[in-house]
């Protein structure tokens, strides 16, 4: 049995990610049965991860995969200051 831990991936998503590459790394992992978590801080960081889950379905669905997306508001200290950013909990439901 694997370890719960071994099972999850957290990526920080900044403005300037590949949107495709991240998307091609999300679908990787969700082919390994990995559960993936995108947090991202700021409106062209969500963007790049809404856009990655996109390209990821694009990869996976053709392989029978169905991609489910759980998002949610975090709150993280960034250089002392408190933000808040959007998380996309990531699983496949097929």
């Amino acid at each position: 049995m694997k370890n719960q831990e071994d099972e999850d991936i957290t990526v920080m998503v900044k403005s300037a990610t590949a949107a495709t590459s991240l998307g091609s790394m999300l679908a990787r992992s969700i082919y390994e049965g990995k559960r993936v978590t995108l947090r991202a801080v700021g409106a062209s960081a969500v963007n790049q991860a809404a856009k990655a889950v996109a390209i990821a379905q694009g990869f996976a669905g053709p392989r029978g995969h169905d991609l489910w997306v759980k998002p949610h508001f975090f709150d993280s200290d960034i250089q002392g200051k408190k933000v808040t950013g959007v998380a996309f909990r990531v699983t496949d439901r097929a």
